[in-house]
């Protein structure tokens, strides 16, 4: 079952964000808390879950952006597209773009934009085949407080 995440999801999302990029939780503290709370109020911040049996198995933030061009129309940025590695390859994570994008387009959005920094070809593949594609815009990265 796709949906919006819940108050109650944070630990849920924590564990599945292992199998994106994290190598560990992050602390408990005041900070996280905040900083969910902040998410979970704000209504142009999409964190979307895919459920399976109780079980979070698949996610994607999608923010919409406020914009002054194009007809003062917003647009979507997709983030932190994940599948639990025992779940993947089962359309998961499709659903979830899926849902963004009718958000999106229920937000009279222009477009949707994500960044991978996957160079694998069955993860570009997966992306194409959601509808995006990598020869319109490009991107570039500038990393803050961080080694890289």
């Amino acid at each position: 079952m796709v949906r919006e995440a819940q108050q109650s999801d944070l630990n849920a999302i924590l564990e599945l964000y292992l199998h994106l990029h994290e190598d560990s939780m992050p602390e408990k503290d005041e900070h996280l808390r905040n900083t969910w709370e902040q998410i979970i109020k704000d209504p142009n911040h999409h964190l979307i879950v895919n459920e399976v049996d109780g079980l979070i198995v698949s996610s994607c933030v999608c923010v919409i952006i406020p914009n002054l061009t194009r007809n003062v129309r917003p647009y979507a940025f997709i983030e932190n597209v994940v599948t639990h590695r025992d779940y993947r390859k089962k359309g998961y994570a499709g659903e979830c773009l899926e849902y963004a994008r009718k958000i999106a387009e229920k937000e009279n959005c222009y477009k949707m934009m994500l960044l991978t920094g996957s160079k694998r070809p069955e993860t570009l593949r997966f992306y194409e085949n959601a509808g995006y594609n990598s020869g319109d815009k490009t991107a570039f990265i500038q990393w803050l407080g961080m080694d890289r």
